[in-house]
């Protein structure tokens, strides 16, 4: 799937996208793009305006400006169309607790105007993809969250549809079951080319799973793209952080350190010296570090990882616009 240079064709849009609640702005002028094909993560915390958005895209919630457009139909105009190509898998999945599986499918699919043969076909082939055949027969009501979840992407399946959003997909479940969503999830997109659009704060699981990602702060996207473009912005914009050990670990090796220009404090850790700098030292200090006469036995730039990348861009949003945090939202 590829996203550089618009190769793919865009699939969700929104432009300037702003939905208020009183005094309250959830979302606030969202400009989003998403290809055809591609797994996008809206990262946030509780009250970030993620599930403002999903209602809006899914033609649930009246935008207050802007618009949300998907496979070119409005959301908010064109609603029953949307629905019709959009699948939503909620964050808490309700099914029918005394019913199996296997006839909760049935009562959708019959929903999707699916009857006879091609009605039990469609059930086995999906309950086959979410790996739940033998669970099939058994009732919902004792399903675990993650067999839940699996079940939940098999009935959203039932209407072939060509977007999925998913509202916090991991939350509540096992390491195990996780690593099967996750697969899920990229195969509906490799192998169907499906565009999936999910929600979540749960990072880890989120960096191993999307194609790009945008972190969503108080209702404004601050950031977009891969990890690698996230990580790349936000160390142009300043502050870094090192890891170095060195020989010989003494006195003179911190007070080197300290002295390099943008080093803003150094700390210990075992036998590790984590920095934190204005701006990229490395360079500099590798030179300093040499002449003064230390092997260099570890040396590397922190933040690759997606929560040092949100924990920056966190910051630099709270610097910017303060850190109160919006309530009772997702």
């Amino acid at each position: 799937m590829a996203v550089s240079g618009n190769v793919s064709p865009a699939v969700i849009q929104t432009k300037g996208l702003t939905k208020k609640y009183g005094s309250l702005t959830a979302v606030d002028h969202l400009d989003l793009t998403v290809y055809k094909g591609e797994v996008f993560g809206l990262l946030g915390p509780n009250g970030a305006g993620k599930t403002t958005t999903t209602l809006m895209l899914l033609g649930l919630a009246e935008p207050d400006g802007g618009e949300a457009v998907i496979n070119g139909l409005d959301a908010a105009k064109a609603s029953i169309e949307v629905k019709r190509k959009v699948g939503y898998l909620p964050d808490n999945v309700g099914f029918y607790s005394d019913m199996t599986g296997r006839e909760n499918l049935r009562f959708t699919g019959r929903l999707c105007g699916l009857e006879g043969e091609a009605l039990e076909q469609r059930i086995e082939e999906l309950l086959a993809r979410v790996n739940m055949t033998e669970a099939g027969d058994k009732r919902a009501g004792t399903y675990s969250r993650g067999m839940r979840q699996r079940l939940g992407i098999a009935d959203v399946l039932m209407k072939d549809p060509e977007v999925i959003i998913m509202d916090e997909p991991t939350l509540g479940i096992d390491p195990e079951g996780i690593r099967e969503l996750m697969w899920l999830i990229r195969d509906l997109a490799e192998k169907d080319g499906r565009t999936i659009l999910l929600s979540s704060h749960q990072l880890h699981q989120v960096q191993r799973v999307c194609d790009r990602m945008g972190i969503f702060v108080h209702g404004k996207m601050i950031a977009c793209g891969t990890l690698e473009e996230l990580g790349r912005e936000i160390a142009h914009e300043g502050a870094g952080t090192l890891e170095l050990s060195a020989y010989p670990d003494n006195i003179k090796l911190r007070d080197v350190i300290k002295g390099m220009n943008g080093v803003l404090e150094i700390e210990k850790n075992s036998d590790m010296y984590v920095i934190r700098s204005a701006f990229d030292i490395r360079r500099a200090l590798s030179k300093e570090l040499a002449e003064q006469g230390y092997t260099i036995l570890h040396l590397r730039q922190a933040g690759s990882d997606l929560d040092e990348i949100y924990r920056k861009y966190f910051e630099k949003a709270g610097e910017e616009g303060g850190t109160d945090d919006h309530t009772g939202e997702k």
